[in-house]
């Protein structure tokens, strides 16, 4: 190619070859002008996926300073939902513990599945549809209500069927748990109060025998409420 990115007439190399290029189809998206280089189809994806890789890097972090908090008091289960990074908390706890964990489907965010991935900033707009329509399939996704009765139902069933006398860890997502905030307030969904920053790294306590919220969402930093 020239200095402005345009191929020049034997542009095309093949073994170390200069072979002329009106011998070749070549196909470049988005291109401008009349260079080749184009524009990935993926770009649109690059900023997601880089918040996104950055994010699960320092997940590991915020999961090692919340089983340090943990430390000190008296755990006994800890359970995950069955998404990657849910898991890999879960696993860090646990292992800071010294206790297995155990994993449930049905503690997953709303199915999403009829969309696949969509990049941010939509995603937060038909996130918002989600919650502001919750009697309604956004795009296909799982119905707001329903994937509500499925945590609750979920969480109440740990908290039944839990062997273990001890307070317990349940690792999920930020949808999950504004979903079962909704329930615990007996408020609308979307109504519910919501974690400091979407990010992650912030909790909420359920009384294991009443199935009753007692502290409202903090973040690890922040800790326990005295």
């Amino acid at each position: 190619m020239d200095s402005a990115g345009d191929l020049t007439k034997n542009g095309v190399w093949q073994n170390m070859v200069k072979m002329p290029s009106d011998k070749f189809v070549i196909y470049s998206h988005s291109n401008s002008f009349q260079n080749f280089y184009g524009e990935s189809d993926l770009k649109a994806a690059y900023n997601s996926w880089w918040v996104k890789t950055n994010l699960f890097r320092v997940l590991p972090i915020s999961m090692e300073r919340f089983a340090e908090r943990l430390a000190g008091r008296d755990v006994s289960a800890v359970y995950a939902s069955t998404e990657r990074k849910a898991m890999d908390g879960g696993a860090i706890v646990a292992e800071r513990l010294g206790l297995s964990y155990d994993t449930d489907k049905d503690l997953g965010e709303n199915d999403r599945s009829s969309t696949g991935f969509i990049a941010p900033p939509e995603f937060w707009d038909v996130v918002r549809e989600f919650f502001g329509n919750s009697h309604e399939s956004i795009r296909g996704w799982e119905r707001a209500i329903d994937a509500q009765t499925r945590i609750v139902n979920a969480i109440g069933r740990i908290l039944r069927e839990d062997e273990t006398s001890g307070d317990i860890v349940v690792v999920s997502h930020g949808g999950v748990g504004c979903l079962l905030t909704a329930h615990l307030q007996r408020v609308e969904i979307g109504k519910e109060s919501r974690p400091s920053h979407p990010g992650g790294g912030c909790f909420i306590r359920i009384d294991r025998d009443s199935f009753a919220l007692t502290q409202d969402w903090r973040t690890i930093e922040d800790g326990f409420a005295a």
